[in-house]
């Protein structure tokens, strides 16, 4: 998998030069930055540029446990802090882990293989049977029926699945997704596009329509889903998509 992107965010220098140090010498990480608050490290994680933090408590203005409310869900934590009385509450903010300074490279190493496993099981759906499959969203694993399945679009690091009843995230990559699908039913019509051949309705100007959404086909894909098309059609004759 592509390395994890971390973060400190710590108003004390030194620990957080320690953290960063850490950082810097384990493989499977890389800097996306150290703050000494949390505002000025706000935007860089609600646009999805970092997946784990590590996030100090005690600090001015915002602290780390009212930060950690308003992360996007598919960021982790784990704190770093100097007092152990806020254990209980960071586990209710589902956090990944909780050390306590000063902070040894092996108490930092355990809780980056925890990260490090998280995140490689968050990319891979668990195939139950051909009629479904589970993907983790959020903190929980959720089991979707392939047939309810509308539509998969990829977006960076995440998926989307809309289906008949909801929408779902996950963080994975869309190839990853489309290995566990049944084939007989799925069909990739763009890079960032997957659809369920079954619950396709409505083709409008060579694009696939589910309700509001117009999903384009692209060149790469036009010949396949032209052939999808044509052994169905009745009336006329073979339609290519142009």
């Amino acid at each position: 998998m592509k390395k994890i992107r971390c973060c400190v965010i710590d108003d004390e220098p030194l620990a957080a030069q320690l953290i960063n140090s850490y950082i810097l010498r384990t493989p499977y990480l890389i800097d996306a930055g150290t703050f000494s608050s949390a505002q000025e490290a706000i935007k860089k994680v609600i646009d999805g540029e970092v997946d784990l933090i590590f996030l100090d408590i005690n600090m001015p203005q915002l602290n780390g446990l009212e930060f950690a409310r308003i992360v996007p869900p598919t960021t982790r934590i784990v704190f770093t802090t100097a007092y152990d009385n806020y254990a209980v509450e960071s586990f209710k903010v589902n956090a990944l882990d909780y050390l306590l300074k000063p902070i040894s490279y092996e108490e930092f190493t355990k809780a980056t293989t925890r990260a490090l496993h998280s995140f490689v099981s968050a990319r891979t759906p668990v195939k139950s049977d051909t009629d479904s499959i589970i993907v983790k969203s959020e903190y929980k694993l959720v089991q979707i029926m392939v047939d309810d399945i509308l539509y998969i679009e990829g977006l960076k690091d995440y998926v989307k699945i809309v289906t008949t009843g909801s929408t779902i995230m996950t963080l994975m990559n869309i190839k990853t997704l489309e290995k566990a699908l049944p084939d007989d039913r799925f069909m990739r019509v763009h890079r960032s596009f997957i659809v369920n051949k079954r619950r396709i309705t409505v083709i409008e100007r060579n694009r696939i329509v589910f309700g509001n959404t117009y999903i384009p086909v692209s060149e790469t894909y036009k010949q396949a889903f032209s052939d999808f098309i044509n052994a169905r059609l009745v009336g006329s004759g073979p339609r290519q998509i142009e």
